[in-house]
């Protein structure tokens, strides 16, 4: 991308942090970039620390926050030129259905960086601005005065793709490292804790419990008093596990792992899976299959108000109505992927909540939100719904999943054995 001068280029009429967030964000949307909420938060609380005096400030402040890897750079350039340089509004996106954004020029062939502050300032002392600069990541030319560029690419190289899309918030994935989280989310190996079965096996411990029936069935067999003693022990058998996903809009950015995540644990664990936006739905036998493009195609088509309002009480209601209360929650841990954002009284959370809570074993809600900065769950329906919930996570990325699998586990937390239904 062409260097932007300083004589040429002015800041539009100054606006609102907020609402210039929420055009830039968008315009960068119907870019093709994934920009989470949570980055559009935290480029407003940065445009107010570091008040943009010139279009390079603003440059780099928006590329900081916004920006999570070098190959969205080209995109971002052509949005911020098309923004700052082509006439664009910043504001027309947010005044109505009819406004559209000055059109984006077409993002160059090769992957361009613009040079960093310390090279601008470099710059400024020479006879030209358009002078061309090293990548950053790129060897550049041997030299002191390379150095620094140098120092960048062998850091930027010691990190491998797997540990860069671990640490990435679902919200920021490209279309092509979403299928690859998608399929990492599949694998994930989910284990609940165990519980005493009803049923018994024996044992040849003198310190297991004595079988009486065994013992007496052993003694009509043979016709006489019997000289051995049979004992058995209880079973050990894992806790069922039941998943239900939130797949309103406002968990757009997360549904699709959440329900990958789903998709394994039904194909692996026997887990029960559901997912709930405006009603309930049951996916259990769609997610079953072992291919999960084929499993979440047919789960889509299963749940036609995927991506539509929330209606938390109403959907937690229909489980323990129609599901809980006949056997399938006794007992089990439930996970539920939400971010606690619904449309109705949150005492109506609650009192569902209650419900469930009187059921489950135990209750791990995963919301993607927590890891926002400075989040606190002041939502309604989350609210209402944490005094019920054994842990509170967030599994906004593939590293914060790991724990979502303790929680499931009860790893580090003090399960209640009184609750051994």
């Amino acid at each position: 991308m062409s260097e932007v001068s300083q004589d040429t280029a002015t800041l539009p009429p100054p606006v609102q942090a907020a609402v210039f967030t929420a055009a830039f964000i968008t315009a960068l949307r119907r870019a093709g970039l994934a920009c989470s909420p949570d980055r559009a938060v935290r480029l407003a609380e940065a445009l107010r620390l570091v008040p943009p005096r010139d279009v390079e400030t603003l440059y780099w402040t928006s590329r900081v926050v916004l920006m999570s890897a070098r190959e969205q750079l080209p995109v971002f350039d052509a949005v911020f030129t098309a923004v700052f340089l082509n006439g664009f509004n910043p504001a027309m996106p947010l005044a109505g259905p009819a406004a559209t954004p000055a059109p984006l020029p077409a993002a160059p062939e090769e992957a361009r960086t613009r040079p960093s502050p310390a090279d601008n300032r470099a710059a400024r002392s020479a006879p030209s601005l358009r002078q061309p600069h090293p990548a950053v990541a790129s060897a550049g030319q041997n030299g002191p005065e390379d150095s620094d560029a140098q120092e960048r690419e062998a850091v930027l190289a010691m990190a491998s793709p797997d540990e860069h899309l671990h640490g990435m918030s679902f919200a920021d994935l490209s279309a092509a490292e979403l299928q690859d989280v998608r399929r990492l989310a599949a694998r994930m190996l989910l284990a609940t804790p165990t519980r005493l079965s009803r049923r018994s096996r024996k044992s040849a411990h003198s310190s297991a419990r004595l079988d009486v029936r065994a013992t007496v069935r052993a003694a009509r067999r043979s016709g006489s008093d019997t000289t051995r003693l049979l004992f058995a022990r209880r079973r050990e058998q894992r806790r069922k596990l039941v998943m239900l996903c939130d797949v309103s809009g406002s968990m757009e950015p997360y549904a699709r792992i959440f329900v990958s995540v789903l998709q394994g644990a039904v194909a692996k664990a026997g887990a029960e899976a559901f997912v709930f936006s405006t009603r309930l739905t049951r996916l259990t036998r769609q997610l079953s299959l072992r291919d999960p493009d084929e499993a979440l195609a047919r789960a889509a088509a299963t749940a036609p108000d995927w991506a539509g309002g929330t209606r938390i009480a109403d959907s937690l209601r229909r489980f323990v109505d129609e599901h809980g209360r006949r056997g399938l929650a006794r007992g089990a841990v439930v996970v539920i992927f939400s971010d606690g954002w619904a449309q109705e009284d949150p005492a109506q959370v609650g009192a569902q909540m209650a419900r469930l809570r009187r059921l489950a074993y135990r209750i791990v809600w995963v919301n993607p939100r927590k890891a926002a900065p400075g989040y606190l769950p002041l939502a309604g329906g989350m609210a209402a719904a944490l005094p019920y919930c054994d842990a509170f996570v967030s599994g906004h990325s593939y590293t914060a999943l790991t724990e979502v699998a303790a929680a499931i586990r009860g790893v580090g937390q003090a399960s209640s054995e009184r609750r051994t239904n």
